[in-house]
């Protein structure tokens, strides 16, 4: 596992040009102790620089600050970090005990559950002291046919490493994973890798059977892989210049990189490219993706040389995605997720999914009809049935619906508040889907749904060092009410000795932006501040995915400052309900949540401690 460098504890400058410490407690250090005055905060000169779009001129004193590669831009930012580490040098100390706390409770030596692949199983393991994982596999005849003989197996060291991240770290700082894809026939593996943060990978195959790699390289990929039905010819995405994933190519191994064929080639630069096999290894699909518009192409696996084609030309706003099924009486479809109204996938609205007979651009059916109150977000396809990722008041759940008579079955969980993630469902043929389920106060539990049935088995849960007991912990979903009577929802989870009358430190965090859902899953590192009577809540505010397209819509553009006019009624929910008071009231954002946590900051100074 990477070991994760020194944390520091988050501090928030407001308007007024004090600075708040988010950890609060007997043990923490207050305002008084952080070096405040002693340090010298560095300031960035304007240099007013003129813009001009759509007749509109607006000056910005701070362009010059996009220029990352600049010296003088990197001298700030040096100059910021050398002044965040003076204001905190108090605090190195609670840093350092507060990092081996999470430590200590983290589980180092660990398996993932096995997945099923061509004729065995495969999984990753971290092990105590190593930065980076490893990758193993074993044949069935060593597990027996179930996930958790498998994991059982994996524990207990059975089977071969195929493919060590560390080996692949020695004489790097650095080492990602961008490609892992076995051959169906277990005999090859694909895998490419970044040894220097660039996000440009070498692609490599390694001959499985002895363990060698093969001579084959191929430098400047990017993430994706789909292997041909001979295993032996495999596609691969390529990034242009400014790292956008905007070609495919074929690879047939054994053979000269300068004999690769260019099999597509994105020329609009708002369209990012990926590449991909379908669970049934049937059809290679290419899809094209912009914000809000994509496109998909397939090539039956089998014809290396057919030509890609088209499931519906592209319209501006009209997003779909595909797997392929095989229904009774109509053979090989496409189960299309799309926000589509009109036959050949134009006008945008709520999503559905409907079936598309492959090689055809018509609908003939709608298989999950489009709701006002629920989006729609992913399908999974298998040989007898499908899962449906849906979302509704903010939470997702998983719909299974049996495609021999289209009936439909919602999956209960046990927690008011949860998670759902995505895990590996490799076998078109099989019976049982599984994924990823957390909350705000249960680990991550790998779980496997039987779709005929529905009998739910957790095959392993997150170990969490030290004693936890969830049963000690409350989660809750509340509401806030908007300035315009917009009902927001809040995540909660705290001790249930945690006292709700105000006195209570509370994390308010928050998002808003490009349609994600901020999921209110497990978090280990959390435990510290729950541990010190902190309530932890999450703002679910517009502009996020948690409620629907309309729900991005209404926090976007124009309507960007309903993000933030959500956030702060939804800090004052927890004010006027109990839960903290405005002296004891922290934030945070990163990245899109950091302009939200700015423009709250200097809208409302007086809310936050």
């Amino acid at each position: 596992m990477r070991t994760p460098s020194r944390r520091r504890l988050r501090v928030r400058p407001c308007a007024t040009g004090r600075a708040h410490v988010v950890m609060r407690d007997a043990g923490a250090v207050t305002r008084t102790q952080l070096n405040i005055e002693g340090a010298v905060p560095p300031v960035a000169p304007r240099r007013p620089h003129r813009l001009e779009a759509h007749g509109d001129v607006r000056v910005d004193d701070w362009w010059w600050l996009r220029e990352r590669e600049s010296p003088e831009v990197r001298a700030y930012l040096e100059a910021e970090n050398a002044y965040a580490s003076a204001v905190l040098a108090p605090t190195v100390e609670l840093q350092e005990s507060l990092f081996a706390e999470i430590k200590r409770r983290v589980k180092e030596d660990d398996v993932s559950v096995p997945t099923r692949h061509g004729g065995g199983w495969y999984w990753s393991a971290n092990r105590t002291g190593a930065q980076y994982r490893s990758h193993h596999r074993m044949a069935d005849s060593e597990s027996g046919l179930d996930a958790a003989g498998a994991l059982e197996a994996a524990r207990a060291g059975a089977g071969e490493m195929i493919l060590d991240e560390n080996a692949l770290a020695d004489g790097h700082e650095f080492v990602a994973l961008g490609v892992f894809d076995v051959s169906s026939d277990d005999r090859i593996l694909a895998y490419a890798v970044d040894v220097d943060g660039s996000e440009r990978y070498t692609l490599r195959f390694r001959d499985l059977e002895v363990g060698v790699d093969l001579p084959d390289v191929i430098d400047g990929v990017h993430y994706g892989s789909a292997w041909a039905a001979d295993h032996r010819t495999v596609y691969y995405v390529r990034p242009d210049a400014a790292l956008r994933p905007y070609q495919v190519w074929r690879h047939r191994v054994g053979e000269q990189v300068d004999r690769d064929r260019l099999v597509f080639e994105e020329g609009d630069e708002r369209f990012a490219v990926s590449v991909g096999l379908t669970r049934s290894e049937r059809f290679v699909v290419v899809q094209s993706e912009s914000t809000m518009t994509s496109e998909a192409r397939w090539i039956d696996a089998r014809d290396l040389d057919g030509e890609l084609q088209v499931v519906a030309t592209r319209s501006e706003g009209v997003e779909y995605d595909l797997d392929h099924a095989v229904l009774p009486g109509r053979g090989d479809v496409w189960l299309v997720r799309t926000n589509a109204t009109g036959p050949d996938l134009e006008d945008a609205t709520g999503f559905e999914v409907r079936v598309v007979p492959v090689g055809e651009h018509d609908p003939v059916e709608v298989l999950v009809p489009h709701a006002d109150d629920v989006t729609i977000e992913a399908v999974d396809a298998f040989a007898g049935h499908a899962v449906v990722l849906e979302r509704a008041d903010g939470l997702a759940r998983l719909r299974v619906v049996d495609l021999a008579d289209h009936s439909q079955r919602l999956l209960d969980q046990p927690d008011p508040v949860y998670a759902l993630g995505g895990a590996p469902n490799a076998l078109w043929d099989s019976r049982v889907y599984r994924y990823g389920y957390s909350s705000l106060v249960a680990p991550l539990s790998t779980v496997e749904t039987d779709m005929g049935t529905g009998r739910r088995v957790v095959v392993k849960v997150q170990e969490v060092l030290g004693g936890y007991d969830a049963r000690s912990y409350r989660s809750e979903r509340i509401w806030a009410r908007a300035g315009d009577g917009t009902a927001v929802p809040i995540s909660l989870v705290y001790r249930r000795d945690t006292p709700l009358d105000g006195s209570a430190p509370c994390l308010l965090t928050g998002y808003g932006a490009y349609e994600i859902a901020i999921e209110p899953s497990f978090s280990v590192a959390r435990l510290n501040l729950l541990e010190r009577g902190f309530v932890f809540a999450i703002a679910h505010v517009r502009g996020g995915g948690e409620m629907g397209r309309r729900w991005y819509e209404q926090g976007r553009l124009a309507a960007k400052e309903n993000t933030f006019s959500d956030f702060v009624a939804c800090a004052e929910h927890l004010v006027a309900t109990g839960y903290s008071t405005s002296d004891r009231l922290a934030i945070r954002g990163a990245s899109a949540g950091g302009l939200l946590v700015g423009a709250v900051v200097n809208m409302r100074p007086d809310l936050f401690a």
